[in-house]
């Protein structure tokens, strides 16, 4: 019985510390929010302590812009000489799919080379879908191709693809060049990991802000934004990817005499290809997901059409328009995925002058027929209009019956929402003192992650409130707060059944495959046309956008439970609840959890876009700091939310890592 009881003394004891010293710093928090006068500077901090860094930025990049000197030429004239350059590449594309080319050898007769016949763009895109992945891919990527055109969303949609296909090439060749440097030089990629997770945790917005600065206005600055959001991933799985492949075949290599840049080319990237497709896609997705906001700063495309929708609350050409980007978003999507598992042909066999060129033969021939038949027969060059449909009305007339029957309804929930929830839980979030919560983030890491856990949280928090973000980040922390508890009392009970009950999972994938390639403004449109703008809207927005994560990883984690376990559970007499709740959720916990995180990390991208419809949060501060063009507001503003963004990953990491270790699943 003595020796049962010893090992879990000392866990006991720790447990009682940690609960004494939280205990202290609630009883601290009270005393100071009752005791401590109005504006102390344990309350509030001061904006005599304030760093002016916003303004510091602003001023160094205004110099850096108007002053500095390379001697040869201005930093200005290097930034614009890189968008020349850059445009090159991106002309070519929208000549090629929107505008055509146009030669002037005789001012008189100039030629004229038209773009690419739409029936012969669609036709490809079946080819393409035939030749990686069968009859279905190709039938699917051929209908989305012509709804394209269908239903008049050719050319908007055309730019877009030109933008994205030279915004991807670049994407994924800068990630793979970091990535190849990253695994020769252990010490480079240990500094580009913080890089690399402040350009995924920095809101999009607040990057565009110097990106207009630097490149100007226009479809270049635009891919530019866009090239440096959709990398990162691209990078962490050239480095994931060529970490893992086998030792034997590097060494293989090696013995057969390659010289470095030989094993990477010839052994190290063959080896690594379906991981390194996995990247691609990932460009590709993000990619697609900078469309409308790129739209701000000149990419045009199917993103300004749904933001004008947006703009002018236009539910139908808004939400067609957005279809139109989920539509090329899954094709693209299917496209990469069937590519990254195509089998290849085994090294070394031979292949016939057919059987290589065959398919670039006919793709070849399925564009240039349709494109030189264009000029005498007129519907192969332009989809004709009288043939183009719309379901605009009718989306359109379905938000405005919602408003005449159930507006009554709608606005005593809301209201009654606000007032009982929403706004106690903000005023007692603005409550808490600064100094507490930079101290319960050290606690808490210390507690999950040691002390460097703890030092890195609490100086991130601190830095908010250094900076003078804290009433604007703890409006932030609210709305994703809220937003995350809703999602997650929607998503986690909606995994669990569908992880119970396969023909429920099937029908929850297609929903949440369909949210997740949604582009985030769509949501915004119908949300404000039935509950008008403020917070509560920027809410729903948010919870829909956010959800699909806690339901992938429930029904992950509920999956994941070793069978032995569960056959252990039955044989010991557990009924399917007792099995459920008393193995299966608990074992979940820990990749649910990471669901959780994952949740969050999304409601902190959307809360930035929901400043749109009258929020006051951070996500407002890089908005106007966007509109005035203001760099170091929209730097500053957009890394405190990054610095949110990576306090909650990192404790929420460390504490599934922690369970993991403790439940025995890993090691």
């Amino acid at each position: 019985m003595s020796l049962a009881a010893a090992p879990a003394a000392p866990a006991s004891a720790e447990r009682a510390v940690w609960l004494a010293a939280w205990l202290a710093l609630l009883l601290a928090a009270l005393m100071i929010m009752v005791f401590a006068a109005k504006g102390s500077p344990l309350l509030v901090y001061p904006e005599a302590w304030e760093v002016p860094l916003r303004f510091w930025v602003s001023d160094g990049m205004k110099w850096l812009v108007n002053t500095f000197d390379l001697g040869l030429f201005t930093f200005k004239e290097a930034t614009r000489g890189v968008a020349w350059l850059l445009d090159w590449p991106l002309v070519g594309a929208r000549g090629l799919l929107v505008e055509g080319f146009s030669f002037s050898p005789d001012p008189k007769a100039p030629v004229i080379i038209p773009p690419l016949s739409w029936l012969g763009v669609v036709a490809v895109a079946a080819l393409a879908g035939w030749r990686a992945g069968g009859f279905r891919l190709a039938f699917l990527v051929g209908a989305f191709f012509l709804y394209f055109a269908v239903f008049g969303w050719w050319q908007s949609t055309m730019v877009t693809l030109a933008s994205i296909a030279i915004a991807v090439a670049f994407g994924v060749v800068g990630g793979l060049a970091l990535g190849i440097l990253g695994h020769r030089f252990p010490w480079f990629a240990r500094a580009l990991e913080p890089v690399l997770d402040l350009m995924q945790t920095v809101p999009v917005f607040a990057y565009l802000v110097p990106v207009l600065f630097l490149f100007g206005f226009g479809p270049v600055a635009a891919m530019i934004a866009t090239i440096i959001y959709a990398m990162p991933p691209m990078v962490r799985v050239t480095l994931l990817a060529l970490d893992q492949v086998a030792d034997e075949i590097v060494e293989f290599g090696r013995m057969a005499g390659c010289s470095r840049r030989q094993l990477t080319w010839k052994i190290l990237v063959p080896s690594a290809r379906a991981s390194l497709m996995v990247g691609v896609n990932q460009v590709i997705m993000l990619s697609l997901n900078m469309v409308i906001i790129a739209s701000m700063i000149g990419a045009g495309g199917l993103g300004f059409d749904v933001l004008d929708s947006l703009r002018r609350l236009d539910i139908g050409k808004g939400f067609e328009a957005g279809l139109s980007i989920t539509l090329l978003a899954i094709a693209l999507d299917r496209l990469s995925q069937a590519l990254a598992t195509r089998s290849q042909p085994a090294h070394g066999a031979s292949r016939g002058f057919l059987a290589r060129w065959i398919w670039f033969a006919l793709a070849l021939a399925v564009l240039v027929v349709p494109t030189a038949l264009a000029e005498s027969i007129g519907a192969l060059g332009a989809f004709p209009e009288a043939w183009t449909l719309t379901t605009g009305p009718f989306w359109s007339d379905l938000v405005a019956w919602i408003n005449v029957n159930f507006f009554d309804t709608l606005e005593v929930a809301k209201t009654a929402l606000i007032v009982n929830v929403l706004v106690p839980i903000k005023r007692a979030l603005g409550a808490i003192p600064w100094s507490v919560v930079v101290i319960a983030a050290a606690l808490s890491g210390l507690r999950l992650g040691g002390w460097r856990l703890a030092v890195l949280a609490a100086a991130l928090v601190a830095f908010v409130a250094v900076t003078g973000n804290w009433e604007k980040a703890m409006i932030t922390v609210y709305l994703v707060g809220v937003s995350v508890i809703l999602a997650a009392a929607i998503g986690f009970p909606v995994g669990v059944l569908a992880a119970l009950n396969p023909r429920l999972d099937r029908l929850v994938q297609v929903a949440i495959d369909t949210l997740q390639t949604l582009p985030s403004f769509v949501y915004l449109i119908p949300v404000v046309m039935l509950f008008r703008v403020g917070e509560f809207s920027a809410i729903i927005a948010v919870v829909a956008y956010a959800v699909a994560p806690a339901v992938r990883y429930t029904v992950l984690g509920i999956r994941n439970v070793p069978p032995t376990l569960i056959e252990a559970a039955r044989a010991a007499g557990c009924s399917r609840g007792q099995v459920l709740r008393k193995v299966r959720l608990p074992l979940a916990f820990p990749e649910i959890m990471l669901g959780l995180n994952q949740t969050i990390m999304m409601a902190l991208s959307m809360v930035v876009i929901t400043a749109l419809v009258g929020t006051r949060d951070l996500g407002q501060e890089v908005y106007i700091a966007l509109a005035k063009a203001d760099t170091g507001r929209g730097l500053v503003s957009g890394v405190c939310v990054a610095f949110i963004a990576i306090v909650v990953d990192r404790l929420i990491g460390a504490w599934a890592s922690r369970r993991k270790r403790e439940l025995g699943l890993s090691a």
